[in-house]
């Protein structure tokens, strides 16, 4: 019986290639101390940077958007319809438990000084809204929970640690890339960082994580347009 030979896979074509090449570990490992330094430095608009990463990142590996997470679901509109009820409750957690206990042990409230002009007005609530659809919602999942937690998975082997420390890892940078909220602003956003992560592995979508982070952003303005800035409920 003729035998038919296998073609190895090309590099960056699929997760098997990459397990078994070194360079695209040290590869990995550059691009996270690059993307860390970017957030740490604050250096220009550090998720502008990290988009400008994963994207000459994808190129160089040969991979498109889905290995980054952005996987088509069946069933997306009940998915959005969940995620939406999660984050109302995650939402209705943080005023009603976490903020608070932030705020009583810092002494401390969150910075939100930068929507000071948002309340009661309808155009900048639109500009913001449009602006927390695109660069935030999607942005930055693309960038923290899709390019820069799989760039840390890929430096430890398969399993709950190396997950655990890409999780937690992305979302410190991402709570710190927000220092102009203060403590409370940074604590907040690090927390939103490892919910939003939570939504992307339980429904296997870095979409899932997109909608979270802009149900969540759109509550704020909204509530900020309403009333003005809102902190703990006690």
């Amino acid at each position: 019986m003729a035998l038919t030979p296998v073609r190895p896979p090309r590099p960056g074509a699929g997760p098997a290639w990459p397990s078994r090449c070194r360079w695209w570990t040290v590869a990995a490992a550059v691009e996270v101390t690059l993307a860390a330094g970017a957030v740490l430095a604050d250096l220009v608009v550090p998720t502008l940077v990290l988009l400008v990463l994963a994207v000459a990142s994808l190129v160089l590996r040969r991979q498109g958007p889905a290995s980054l997470g952005l996987h088509r679901v069946r069933g997306a509109g009940r998915m959005a319809a969940q995620v939406l009820g999660l984050t109302l409750g995650w939402t209705a957690l943080q005023l009603a438990v976490v903020i608070p206990i932030l705020e009583h042990l810092t002494g401390r409230r969150q910075d939100v000084s930068q929507f000071a002009d948002l309340e009661g007005n309808l155009g900048l609530l639109l500009a913001l809204l449009a602006l927390s659809w695109t660069l935030a919602a999607f942005g930055e999942e693309f960038a923290y929970r899709g390019y820069l937690q799989t760039r840390i998975r890929r430096l430890f082997p398969p399993g709950a640690t190396g997950l655990a420390v890409a999780v937690l890892g992305s979302a410190v940078l991402f709570g710190l890339a927000h220092t102009e909220q203060g403590l409370i602003g940074v604590a907040l956003t690090t927390l939103d960082a490892v919910f939003f992560s939570v939504l992307r592995y339980r429904y296997a979508t870095l979409w899932a994580a997109v909608l979270a982070h802009g149900y969540n952003n759109t509550i704020g303005l909204v509530a900020y347009f309403l009333v003005g800035p809102i902190y703990g409920l006690w």
